[in-house]
């Protein structure tokens, strides 16, 4: 745990969510100001101190590649211009970490994408990041896990906690507590009904798992949806290994969601130093007058 180098991106979902733009658009490349989506989470993981990304692909999804790949045509002409902030700043994109793909061939859930980077990732502890949460927090969430899986010698997942009617979208915890927003795990419970979970402490999407995950996926049994279920062998390690859960600071955002999209735009739009100012005059004036013109 003193040395979590890798962090693997599940990124073969479809975004139905988001039909009809992702038809031929992959999700993760949705704009987030002037950032795709799963930049943010390859940032956060990279100022964890993480090095090498891991993404697991699938069909249509070339335009990630592309975007953290290197665009000889795209600086020759930023550097021709004078552009020198832009370059800088496309061309950090394509150096801030070494990025390797792998390929999800068939929909067969979370915990199969997270085992199709077994031989990428090796024997080694890793994080996974699901791209579509996006957390905006004092530190890095990564690094509030690893903070916690360092002491504690460890594999720990994140957890905030939701509103009772929306536990039924999430995986959820029962543990015992370790100490003010900690846990040890006891057992995990996935998409449960109001009524019969265990909290309403809920997995998000960020986990420092050790390689002894990879064969309890390897042989779990399908679940909910008939997919291999992440949620499901995290049970199975927490039985013979301890397995924490460590309440995330900060503000998170499904983005994978239209509404959820929508506010982390809002946020992430009022926090750029060019935007926000007019971005916020904007907001207040269609607040106090939702009937009538704006100034564009």
């Amino acid at each position: 745990m003193k040395d979590v180098r890798k962090a693997v991106f599940p990124l073969a979902g479809h975004g139905t969510r988001f039909l009809p733009m992702t038809k031929a658009s992959p999700k993760e490349m949705l704009p987030l100001v002037d950032k795709p989506v799963v930049q943010y989470a390859v940032e956060e993981a990279v100022a964890a101190g993480i090095n090498q990304i891991v993404m697991v692909t699938g069909r249509g999804k070339r335009a990630i590649e592309d975007h953290f790949d290197i665009s000889y045509e795209l600086e020759d002409v930023l550097r021709d211009k004078g552009k020198t902030a832009l370059l800088e700043a496309v061309r950090r994109i394509s150096f801030m970490a070494e990025v390797v793909y792998t390929r999800q061939k068939e929909s067969l859930g979370l915990g199969h994408a997270v085992l199709c980077a077994r031989n990428l990732v090796g024997e080694e502890s890793f994080a996974v990041s699901l791209a579509d949460e996006v957390i905006d927090g004092p530190e890095p969430a990564l690094q509030q896990l690893l903070a916690v899986a360092r002491e504690y010698d460890a594999p720990v997942i994140g957890i905030q906690e939701v509103p009772e009617e929306e536990v039924s979208h999430y995986g959820i915890i029962r543990g015992e507590r370790v100490r003010d927003g900690l846990f040890l795990v006891e057992s995990l419970v996935e998409k449960p009904r109001p009524e019969v979970a265990p909290s309403r402490w809920a997995v998000i999407g960020r986990y420092i798992l050790t390689p002894d995950i990879f064969p309890i996926l390897e042989n779990q049994t399908p679940g909910v949806g008939g997919e291999i279920q992440l949620t499901d062998a995290l049970v199975t390690l927490a039985s013979r290994r301890p397995l924490y859960a460590v309440k995330i600071a900060g503000r998170r955002y499904d983005t994978g969601d239209k509404g959820g999209f929508l506010r982390a735009t809002v946020r992430f739009g009022l926090k750029n130093p060019e935007l926000g100012p007019s971005f916020r005059r904007f907001l207040r004036e269609i607040l106090d007058h939702p009937e009538e013109g704006t100034s564009g």
